[in-house]
């Protein structure tokens, strides 16, 4: 199995439990496209609703993780994008993320991002993943 090393330089700010650098030794990575709100039928979930929305997109990852064969303790970096330019915002969307099926896949090299718009009309989250695959 691929090794993954995460590392936090002591002279580097303390962080909300993401590594500051992830190390993943020579393998096979995925890079799933950005997961966005939206049902099968293409259907924006929870217009208006920031959890609603993290709950589909986190359902969306993990269909797509094991697509790939992998669970989140294989992400070895996280983008989050939020439609926000409020820091309690992008905070609650980080707890929210953090207490749900996906927190393993935050624990690695990780950056959450408050952003003006997003592709879909109404949407308010997108996650973009990268994960290390088995060997």
């Amino acid at each position: 199995m691929t090794e993954i090393t995460r590392i936090s330089p002591a002279e580097l700010h303390p962080t909300g439990g993401y590594a500051h650098i992830t190390v993943v030794e020579a393998g096979r990575t995925a890079h799933l496209a950005g997961q966005c709100p939206m049902d099968r039928e293409d259907v924006l979930v929870g217009e208006g609703d920031l959890f609603a929305q993290i709950d589909q997109v986190v359902a969306n990852s993990l269909v797509a993780l094991a697509a790939v064969g992998v669970g989140p303790e294989r992400v070895v970096r996280s983008v989050i994008y939020v439609v926000s330019d409020r820091s309690e915002v992008l905070a609650a969307a980080w707890d929210h993320l953090q207490a749900g099926p996906l927190a393993p896949a935050f624990a690695t090299a990780s950056t959450l991002l408050g952003v003006t718009a997003l592709g879909y009309t109404g949407q308010l989250v997108e996650i973009d993943l990268t994960a290390a695959l088995t060997d």
